[in-house]
């Protein structure tokens, strides 16, 4: 017994009546049941039933079955061949093999993307005892010196690099495709140099697109199962879903966008399932309820606590100190070990002598007598004033006096601490000057307001409320005391309300190329955060040094996975900065640049992140044939005809639509979204999108294959539009064939016109190979012959 399937993914609400008439799985290659021979086409979309398969097709599957085989062997050559060379790090290694190695150290690190990826390296490595000693600082390092398993590491994304071209072709085998078809979708990715090239580094888009892949082969399997809601199949299927999607976000971010994919086909299943003129007969309230409440569990629930959970293994690896502390609170570093902010932790009392650091640019607040000129570049006229900078080296001139604001009593002015909520003065001690910021323009920021220092004489009189700050301690709690290292602030004018700031773009010459500081009106803003550094006023054998031995904290779960959530945001959208190598979305369809990932000057190797330039120009193409072909229908039925249905098979606008415009939904939506961020963008983040435009091309091709150019005229004919906008009678078009039927059985058509797609995209992977496994290297004619696009290729001199 075989179960029918269903191309339809996405039920079109709007969408004429088609054929109630089942495709089994395999397509054209399978024979029609007899009950599905003479289909009706007012039978409804959803008039899809199960039928059971003839036994003289039981074996009828072999073809798929073999062709599934072929190329999974195919993908694990490709992937694995010369996987040991080079034995270096070679680009982003740099990145996921340091991650690695920090889980098998358990030190805690931080790191944009969430967990589930890295800690798939790190069980690799704990798989094959390796101690994390190696830390991949330097691209070129070698591994052989170091004694590093960097094989190992390397054959999980190769792994799944290879699995997901076998699960391409499952999806159009899932999905009603026949052989060709879906062996060309999965050949467009089994050839592809960027597939291949990004699957051969310890890096983490082979995670990312193998679970994409599977969550699409899962909802397929889940949505032919759409007439046994809730039977043990259907549940487990849904929740594979569910697992799958959690691993793709869990990986990198713009998991997200398979969500949206999946769950776009949901609302309209869902939406199909409210119609209370379903042909399988209407559902009640409570029935729908159930349906809803399942998905909401099966997709939105279980992928969330699959996703908590892999934040829970990552904390309860990561305990020891490490790299990442910077990124986190004071009270977050309290619960890692051996922790220098909290171990070195001092309580500061007034009077004492602090250098005062900035968290992110490690500047220290300094000054020193030379002034700010009377004009800057813009012409913008300054105070004059003694500047106040940020200087990244100690120096006596980062030490500031910490002042009470306002007089304290006797008693209390030697042993009194300083405390969140604090008025306090900052005293350069040694120019013997105070703070001040005032509105008075900055040099680099017209908005922003200057620092300078004013004498003692004048900070006791006129500029008194100038020289007043408020000490915000970062989640302080009421007057919780202020300490070196763990007491990080934010420093707040108090007249004007806002917060001392600095940034990475140096001063003119006139400040020695120093950084600015400035009045930052956006307090809330990250980046104004301080802290004290030391006390070099404070006696090496003072008491307030003995430090007594402190226990590790424990903070809620919840807590540390909401303040790394907001820091990873916080610090991807920041990721601005200019690459030489990054390049926009609307360049990736077409190929039209790739990114150096390693080369050796010796031997004129180099490993050049590419696809295949001919399969990608093709999946691009198809793309825009498909969108035309969509848009033609839409006319012509604006105009009364009904091409799709009554020129090629019964039903095949369900299939167009749904099928193949789920596909293409998909690419669309791991597409599209990126010309919306400002974040440095690479050709990689393409790869969700090119695997979804391989299924558009696999599918589109069978389209092509299943008109039958025979009943055209009799079509016209047949169905032309009366005067009075109705159809003549007599106007059913003949029923096309599907492809192998119509050729006698043979599929040969198909065939040729799948192999003649292949051979120039075979002809393309070849040609580039030396630029995706990096060897052999290339002569100078080599180089230039595969600038086709004026790729910033090396050695091409």
């Amino acid at each position: 017994m075989a179960r029918s399937s269903s191309s339809t993914y996405v039920k079109a609400g709007t969408m004429s009546a088609v054929s109630s008439s089942v495709r089994q799985r395999g397509g054209p290659n399978v024979k029609k049941a007899p009950a599905a021979t003479s289909p009706t086409r007012d039978s409804g979309v959803n008039g899809f039933l199960d039928l059971k398969k003839p036994a003289s097709s039981v074996g009828s599957e072999w073809d798929y079955k073999l062709a599934l085989v072929v190329i999974t062997a195919l993908a694990f050559a490709t992937r694995f061949w010369g996987i040991g060379h080079p034995n270096e790090v070679v680009f982003d290694e740099v990145h996921f093999g340091k991650f690695a190695s920090y889980y098998l150290q358990r030190t805690y690190f931080f790191d944009v993307h969430p967990p589930f990826g890295k800690l798939l390296f790190a069980l690799m490595g704990w798989f094959v005892g390796y101690d994390g000693h190696f830390l991949f600082d330097n691209i070129g390092d070698s591994y052989i010196d170091n004694k590093v398993p960097y094989v190992a590491f390397r054959a999980m994304p190769a792994l799944l690099g290879a699995l997901t071209v076998p699960t391409v072709f499952l999806i159009m085998w899932e999905s009603g495709y026949s052989v060709p078809a879906a062996a060309l979708a999965a050949c467009l990715v089994l050839f592809d140099n960027a597939h291949i090239g990004q699957t051969r580094l310890i890096l983490l888009d082979a995670t990312l697109v193998f679970a994409m892949s599977v969550s699409v082969l899962c909802y397929v399997r889940f949505y032919k199962l759409r007439h046994e809601p809730f039977g043990r199949k259907w549940w487990k299927w849904l929740l594979l879903t569910g697992v799958a999607l959690s691993c793709v976000i869990s990986t990198k971010y713009v998991g997200a966008f398979t969500f949206f994919s999946i769950g776009c086909a949901v609302v309209i299943d869902l939406w199909g399932l409210l119609d209370i003129k379903r042909p399988q007969g209407a559902l009640s309230l409570p029935q729908f309820g159930k349906h809803f409440a399942a998905r909401l569990f099966g997709l939105i629930i279980v992928p969330f606590f699959f996703y908590l959970f892999w934040f829970q293994v990552h904390f309860a690896i990561l305990t020891r100190s490490g790299p990442g502390d910077d990124f986190m609170t004071p009270e977050f570093q309290e619960t890692l070990s051996d922790n220098i902010m909290t171990m070195q932790s001092v309580g500061i009392d007034y009077f004492d002598s602090i250098a005062i650091k900035h968290k992110e640019t490690k500047n220290y607040l300094h000054s020193h007598l030379d002034k700010y000129p009377l004009r800057y570049d813009d012409g913008r006229v300054s105070s004059q004033g003694q500047q106040v900078t940020g200087y990244p080296f100690e120096d006596v001139n980062n030490h500031w006096e910490i002042l009470p604001g306002y007089p304290l009593p006797d008693d209390k002015k030697t042993s009194q601490h300083v405390r969140n909520g604090d008025l306090i003065k900052l005293r350069h001690v040694v120019t013997n000057s105070i703070l001040l910021s005032h509105d008075v323009a900055s040099p680099y920021y017209p908005t922003n307001q200057e620092f300078t220092t004013v004498s003692l004489e004048d900070a006791a009189g006129p500029r008194y409320n100038d020289t007043l700050f408020e000490l915000r301690i970062e989640q302080g709690k009421g007057k919780q005391e202020f300490k070196t290292m763990s007491g990080q602030f934010k420093l707040v004018h108090h007249p004007t309300k806002v917060a001392m700031w600095t940034h990475t773009t140096p001063l003119p010459d006139w400040a020695f190329k120093q950084a600015e500081i400035n009045g930052n009106k956006n307090v809330a803003q990250s980046s104004n955060i301080w802290y004290v550094d030391e006390i070099p006023s404070l006696p090496k054998d003072s008491d307030r040094r003995i430090r007594e031995p402190r226990k590790v904290k424990h903070v809620p779960f919840l807590k540390k996975y909401f303040e790394l959530q907001r820091a990873m945001f916080y610090h991807n959208n920041a990721l601005t900065s200019s690459h030489p190598y990054a390049s926009h979305p609307v360049q990736w369809p077409f190929l039209l640049r790739g990114v150096s990932f390693w080369t050796q000057n010796e031997t004129r190797r180099q490993i050049y992140f590419l696809g295949n330039p001919i399969g990608w120009w093709l999946v691009s193409s198809v793309l825009a044939v498909f969108a035309g072909i969509i848009g033609a229908d839409q006319l012509s039925l604006r105009r009364g005809i009904d091409a799709l249905d009554e020129l090629w098979a019964p039903g095949t606008r369900s299939r167009l639509y749904n099928s193949t415009g789920f596909f293409f939904l998909t690419w669309a939506a791991h597409y599209l979204p990126f010309y919306l961020m400002g974040r440095q963008l690479f050709l990689h983040h393409y790869l969700p999108a090119h695997l979804a435009s391989a299924l558009v091309t696999g599918a589109l091709l069978e389209f092509v294959f299943t008109m039958d150019p025979a009943g055209l005229d009799d079509h016209i004919q047949g169905s032309a539009i009366d005067g009075k906008g109705g159809k003549r009678k007599g106007g059913a078009g003949k029923r096309s064939l599907p492809a192998k039927e119509r050729m006698g059985g043979n599929m040969l058509y198909l065939w040729a016109a799948a192999g003649a797609l292949l051979v120039p995209v075979l002809w393309g992977w070849y040609f580039f190979l030396p630029l995706t496994y990096g060897k052999p290297g290339l002569d100078v004619a080599g180089v230039v012959a595969r600038k086709w696009l004026g790729y910033d290729l090396h050695f091409a001199k």
